[in-house]
């Protein structure tokens, strides 16, 4: 009986945190939530994001439409609030921990690379467009299919860093090696890619056979040398508060005196110092999303501003691609993976794609130069053809 009633009451307290969402417990809405297990309510409040997650990973519940859930439970502030008293009654010492603490060590760098980008590879290549790309793409009117609008995004960075066939690009963090192939192959310059994920390397190494692309197992704090350009797509999220002075220190030594910089990277709207604990355990452990404020105060007496490109719209769309091509493709990659493997990646696909609908989350291009004498680049990019 008492079981019961705690599971009662666990119930109505789920109920009411979702309420300022227009979320219901076992309603007939494509957002709401279809309870099979009742642990869940439990899960929720006792863990949390971790509860909620894991309790989806297991099948304990469902929903339809998985974004628009996410989407109006990111969007409520009632809601927000109520998620930052559970994370700290749940965690109470994570964001001092996450202060003193360097999560990104050099020593703790390659966990990531482990854990996300060693899976088997047929898992993205069956999800991504031919270009490999896994971040933001460009998509407009022109562009609406997954893979012309990773191709605009490619070609948005290439024309923003001015690329020329006398340039050496400096690729960091280089994932499959498609941004460096893009880059060679339509404007003919040099490309050095380094990253910390075998895996990643063996198969850009491949994709990029016959051009002027080499490529290096390296981590960013490694990097020496001098380069008229330097990248980095999606990789930043992965450095850490304790390392952003650190890695733009690495900037500024290495990029030539009158060169560029893109970092291409997604953003919060605050500072902070800690990870979503779902996300730090399955999907990238050690991970962080910087804010402006961090990145502004890492890069200042280092480098100089030139442009910054809010494309965060476009993420909701790239992801619902993504999650659509992993659907899809099911059938091609199941004999390596279980049920609980599929639950995860589309739960970590569409919340994100909820979290980015909600504006929640950005992504942005930073342009940067070193005290750059000739014309800034910035506001007079060519267009995109």
């Amino acid at each position: 009986m008492n079981k019961h009633r705690d599971i009662k009451w666990s119930q109505s307290l789920v109920e009411t945190l979702f309420a300022p969402a227009d979320v219901l417990i076992n309603g007939s809405r494509p957002w709401d939530i279809v309870v099979h297990d009742e642990h869940t309510f439990q899960a929720v409040l006792l863990e949390g994001s971790m509860g909620l997650g894991t309790s989806y990973m297991n099948g304990w519940w469902d929903c339809a439409a998985l974004d628009e859930f996410f989407f109006r439970i990111s969007r409520s502030e009632k809601i927000s609030k109520a998620r930052s008293l559970l994370a700290f009654l749940h965690q109470p010492f994570a964001n001092i921990f996450a202060k003193m603490w360097n999560a990104q060590s050099r020593a703790r760098a390659k966990q990531v690379a482990d854990a996300h980008y060693e899976l088997d590879t047929n898992v993205f290549t069956a999800m991504l467009d031919p270009f490999m790309q896994y971040s933001c793409a460009f998509f407009s009117e022109q562009c609406e299919k997954l893979e012309d609008a990773q191709i605009n995004k490619l070609k948005l960075i290439s024309n923003k860093l001015e690329l020329t066939p006398s340039d050496t690009l400096l690729d960091i963090g280089c994932g499959w090696g498609g941004l460096a192939k893009f880059a060679s192959k339509n404007y003919g310059c040099c490309v050095t890619g380094v990253n910390i994920s075998p895996a990643q390397l063996s198969f850009a190494q491949n994709f990029c056979s016959g051009l002027p692309v080499t490529f290096q197992e390296k981590d960013y704090r490694e990097l020496n040398g001098q380069f008229s350009k330097i990248v980095s797509v999606g990789m930043f999220e992965h450095v850490g508060p304790k390392n952003y002075a650190k890695f733009a220190e690495v900037i500024g030594r290495c990029l030539s005196q009158d060169g560029l910089f893109l970092l291409h990277t997604i953003t919060k709207n605050h500072s902070d110092h800690e990870n979503d604990p779902w996300m730090d355990c399955y999907i990238f452990p050690n991970g962080h999303v910087p804010s402006f404020t961090q990145i502004a105060k890492a890069t200042e007496d280092i480098l100089i501003l030139e442009d910054v490109h809010n494309i965060g719209v476009h993420y909701d769309k790239t992801l619902l691609a993504w999650q659509k091509n992993f659907e899809q493709s099911w059938n091609k990659i199941e004999a390596n993976f279980d049920t609980r493997f599929k639950r995860m990646w589309n739960y970590y696909l569409l919340a994100c794609a909820g979290n980015f609908r909600a504006r929640e989350l950005q992504c942005c291009q930073f342009l940067f130069s070193k005290k750059r004498t000739k014309q800034a680049a910035a506001g007079r990019f060519p267009a995109i053809s």
